[in-house]
């Protein structure tokens, strides 16, 4: 696992350049992600060229997490775990839970620090000392360097190996590392300009200033996991024998999806359709259900409202009771009307009375557990799903048939749009916590496949 005291330090541009070094090896590499984070693991796959997966303790329970580690890694050489946040920040940030440690913990991972030495030199051996003790079983067996001078990170080095852990190397600051912040962490990978030649660059860096022999050899003292059979996937025995087939928009506003949520549903018998809102006239044909995920439709107002075909088609799937799931970005294309952090409105889908509009300032961050409040569409009274939520934009409209709680804290507030066929809102829900969203999707999905079936139409 690759970890720091603080978001920024470097972790994916780090993590990524050692994915692209042990490529270049000809070394079979998997990824993951600590937390419920989608861009870095779509960085990750920018090097790889296969999706990586989220390993968090909130999302599924600790057995769980070990087996999505094993399972996912079976075909690999080496599991590369990309760290959240700081090292312990956990739920509430004042406790580990959900934290990059716990998780650490979990799959018994050895950690290495990045350290971001930027206006600083010994001062980071308090830091890494404060790290080794603040935990006794802390994991960390090692540090990497960043943004230091050749000159310093070997002046500095002594004092950190004097504390019994490994210095395995350090990068200087270098343009090949700079990946831009925007919302959600970084850009998307689509719009980092070049962003395969800095890879090489980077790794062809990280092999010579990084001990990458090294790494390979602390890899080898991860021990043997193990997991209890199929305890968390007896909910899963859904027949998958009939498929059915399922739109799911993909493109540059709509390209936020957990790979355990789209493994699950093709697992339970979807067949998913990628289509582009931004790019295509027309619906897959056939389909007899529809995801819209997240992602950043906000910055595609113009081309999405544009498009009136694609508009025409989302409305008549649902005046066809296509069953839809939407959150967040699908949520908001959506509504009637989407406003531009320039306060532009545009027309948008209709199938949601309202207007979703920039908020100014992040809107109800953080991990969540809804629970219907009646029966829904996918849902019964009752039950819950986890997720998380971290937007900007806000809605006249954000619905009542669920109610979000935070974790561990008596914060509440309701949320998501469920009726008839549509079940639409912002949060980002992982569908391994509660299988039974997904299957009865997916089972409304095979209602319609009948109902063609006998009329012989389609959408």
């Amino acid at each position: 696992m690759l970890a720091a005291p603080k978001s920024g330090s470097g972790k994916t541009m780090i993590t990524c350049g050692l994915l692209q070094a042990f490529l270049l090896r000809g070394i079979t590499c998997r990824s993951f992600k600590c937390g419920p984070d989608y861009i870095d693991p779509m960085f990750h796959k920018a090097v790889l060229g296969i999706d990586g997966g989220n390993l968090d303790t909130f999302f599924l329970d600790n057995d769980s997490v070990r087996e999505l580690l094993i399972r996912e890694s079976e075909e690999a050489e080496i599991s590369v775990i990309e760290g959240v946040m700081g090292y312990y920040d956990g739920m509430g940030g004042d406790s580990t839970w959900a934290s990059s440690y716990e998780v650490a913990c979990t799959v018994e991972a050895p950690v290495v620090l990045i350290l971001d030495c930027a206006g600083a030199s010994l001062s980071l051996a308090a830091v890494l000392k404060g790290f080794l003790e603040f935990r006794r079983d802390s994991h960390i067996k090692g540090v990497i360097l960043n943004r230091i001078s050749p000159a310093m990170a070997e002046r500095l080095t002594p004092q950190l190996e004097a504390m019994g852990i490994h210095v395995f190397g350090y990068l200087p600051q270098c343009a090949e590392a700079d990946f831009s912040s925007r919302h959600l962490g970084l850009v998307l990978p689509s719009e980092v300009e070049g962003l395969k030649d800095k890879l090489k660059k980077l790794a062809y860096k990280m092999e010579e200033t990084v001990d990458i022999d090294g790494l390979l050899k602390l890899s080898e003292t991860a021990p043997v996991l193990s997991f209890e059979s199929e305890k968390s996937r007896k909910e899963k025995s859904i027949p998958s024998s009939e498929k059915v087939p399922v739109g799911i928009a993909v493109d540059e506003a709509f390209c936020f999806y957990y790979q355990e949520n789209r493994k699950l549903l093709e697992e339970m018998g979807a067949e998913l359709i990628p289509f582009s809102p931004l790019r295509d006239s027309r619906l897959p044909a056939g389909i007899c259900g529809l995801i819209l995920g997240g992602g950043y439709p906000e910055l595609y107002l113009k081309q999405l409202s544009g498009n009136q075909d694609m508009l025409r088609e989302i409305r008549e799937a649902n005046r066809n009771k296509i069953p839809i799931l939407a959150e967040c970005g699908g949520f908001l294309y959506l509504h009637e009307e989407l406003e531009s952090e320039e306060h532009e409105v545009c027309r948008m889908a209709g199938v949601i009375p309202g207007r979703a509009f920039p908020a100014g300032r992040l809107k109800r961050f953080g991990y969540i557990e809804a629970a219907a409040k009646d029966d829904m569409p996918f849902l019964k009274k009752g039950e819950s799903v986890r997720g998380h939520e971290f937007h900007y934009w806000d809605s006249t409209n954000n619905g009542t048939q669920m109610e979000a709680r935070k974790p561990g804290r008596n914060v509440k507030w309701d949320c998501v749009l469920a009726k008839d066929n549509v079940m639409a809102g912002f949060p980002h829900f992982y569908y391994p916590s509660n299988p039974g969203l997904p299957g009865r999707f997916l089972e409304a999905c095979r209602q319609v496949m009948k109902r063609k079936d006998k009329t012989h139409e389609g959408i």
